[in-house]
């Protein structure tokens, strides 16, 4: 716990009296959870923020937020949903999550009629797709269509995890991913179609 302590005062610039109080109400456990999850964290963070000190504040946020209710963690749950979980109602809670949120969705979002997609003319697109392409195709998706498709094919979580960790059904999840998908397939097109006229 120590090492933690010690690397999110460094990294954070905590306070010796906040790293104390922190200290106390931990536990041993987390360290061994939660390291192992920081790039990860920060990865997800800095995409839905766009901005390298945001993103490092919602991290130390998060961090600080799950050490302080771990103990509410039930020990065999999913504990990587359950941090995902805790960065994402922080960003929403914060001043740029409120912004990004208020984008509307289409009012369709539990439809069962929308496949999801597996092996795809994205994938062929994404393959070719220049990095900054992608990463401008990515940031153009509303928040909720973006955590979904990051939480699933950057942090490799399943549909379940996904639904845990955003607090909606498994249909919606499928139903996002399908959409963002789609809206990304049309984006990253049209930026190819620009770019080489």
């Amino acid at each position: 716990m120590r090492q933690i302590l010690w690397w999110l005062g460094n990294k954070f610039g905590f306070g010796r009296f906040t790293l104390v109080c922190v200290a106390e109400r931990s536990t041993a456990g987390f360290e061994e959870l939660a390291l192992p999850l920081f790039d990860r964290l920060y990865n997800f963070a800095h995409w839905l923020t766009h901005n390298r000190d945001e993103a490092e504040d919602l991290v130390q946020e998060t961090f600080a937020k799950a050490l302080k209710g771990f103990s509410s963690f039930e020990q065999g749950t999913n504990f990587k949903a359950w941090i995902f979980r805790i960065l994402r109602n922080t960003f929403l809670n914060s001043r740029t999550g409120l912004k990004a949120a208020m984008v509307p969705l289409d009012s369709q979002d539990d439809d069962p009629a929308l496949p999801v997609e597996s092996e795809t003319p994205e994938t062929i697109l994404i393959d070719r797709a220049s990095d900054r392409i992608m990463q401008e195709a990515i940031e153009e998706l509303p928040v909720a269509y973006r955590e979904v498709l990051l939480l699933c094919e950057v942090e490799e979580m399943s549909y379940a995890e996904i639904a845990a960790t955003l607090a909606i059904p498994m249909g919606t999840v499928m139903s996002r991913l399908s959409r963002a998908r789609r809206a990304l397939r049309v984006a990253v097109k049209e930026k190819l179609q620009r770019s080489s006229s």
